[in-house]
């Protein structure tokens, strides 16, 4: 089951129409489960952290993966990224290349982590892994895939944007959970709460009742100090858009105008010239998030869309942690249990 956009009654106190859908609920959760209970199929003889989420749609995985793979180098191991290519019509596996590959190929995620570490698109994450590992890469970070028990996992991360939370709390498809809360945090290791927004206060009281860890972690702009007093004009499709939005104004930029567009939307020629149009109206400079520019930059290298990669600002972000000493525990943790399931084997 895939959404283009999420209902907004996923986000709202729980109604009528999420309580008659409760019962394709039930028995999507409860299919769920009995794959993510699967014994995995396949296993690698390297750490494997997965970056996850309990809600369909996006809650912060690729900087928190992206933060990840940076201590991992610090710490002397070459990560690699394993992804899914959401939104890309290669299922590989292949190796992520920025020159030869378009967001229509391998998705808009891959296209950013392979700025930072070897990344491989594969449906089929064993073979992903393996092909990482042949690249050189001898520790992986899973961009998704908690709930995809073909990989052994070492280390499982639950990441969790503290606005949205889980939403009105039910499985899809009356919620945006991707299966019962209670059984998810059971297949967890730890949770990290992205914000200080109330949202993630459900997910804490579940983590903290299982004895998981909970982390805490912030997004922050990168040189915001050179939006200060800027005109713009916001766009984005990604999970939350007013993410962007309120960013922006939190840093000072003068925000004159906003528009929303589904997750990991591709932008038609119309909707480029009403941005483009709307953005010189409101004398203002187009800005949008790294995701999005990953998908215009590659869309065309002509027409409207160049048109707009050359227009429009980007607004760079990173994850703090509240702890320093957070990304370490995680891959400290990720490696010993490494060596455990190794050690484990006949």
């Amino acid at each position: 089951m895939a959404f283009d956009e999420a209902p907004p009654f996923w986000w709202q106190r729980p109604g009528p129409l999420a309580f008659v859908l409760s019962p394709l609920s039930w028995i999507w959760g409860a299919g769920t489960v009995m794959r993510m209970e699967r014994p995995p199929s396949g296993s690698v003889p390297v750490p494997v952290l997965c970056v996850g989420n309990f809600i369909a749609g996006g809650a912060g995985k690729t900087p928190t993966a992206i933060a990840i793979a940076r201590a991992a180098a610090r710490k002397g191991y070459k990560p690699g990224f394993l992804s899914r290519g959401y939104g890309g019509h290669l299922s590989g596996p292949v190796v992520v290349s920025r020159e030869k590959h378009r967001a229509a190929d391998v998705g808009d995620e891959p296209l950013l982590l392979v700025r930072e570490a070897v990344t491989v698109v594969s449906a089929d994450r064993p073979s992903g892994a393996e092909m990482l590992i042949a690249s050189g890469c001898n520790f992986i970070i899973m961009d998704d895939g908690f709930q995809n028990p073909a990989l052994a996992k070492d280390y499982s991360l639950l990441v969790v944007d503290a606005k949205r939370g889980i939403g009105n709390g039910f499985t899809m498809p009356a919620g945006p959970l991707r299966a019962p809360l209670a059984r998810q945090i059971g297949l967890a290791s730890a949770v990290l709460i992205i914000g200080e927004a109330p949202g993630g206060d459900r997910v804490i009281r579940f983590a903290a009742r299982a004895a998981k860890p909970i982390y805490i972690g912030k997004v922050t702009a990168i040189g915001k100090t050179g939006w200060r007093g800027k005109r713009v004009f916001a766009f984005a499709g990604i999970a939350d858009p007013s993410k962007l939005f309120d960013t922006l104004r939190e840093i000072g930029a003068v925000v004159a105008g906003t528009r929303s567009f589904p997750d990991h939307h591709f932008y038609t020629d119309e909707e480029i010239a009403d941005l483009l149009e709307k953005a010189e109206e409101a004398e203002a400079e187009l800005v949008t998030t790294t995701k999005d520019m990953a998908r215009i930059s590659t869309m065309s290298s002509t027409g409207r869309s160049r048109e707009l990669a050359e227009r429009a600002e980007v607004l760079e972000i990173r994850l703090d942690f509240e702890d320093r000493r957070t990304l370490d525990i995680i891959i400290d943790t990720a490696t010993a249990n490494a060596q455990a399931r190794q050690a484990a084997l006949p």
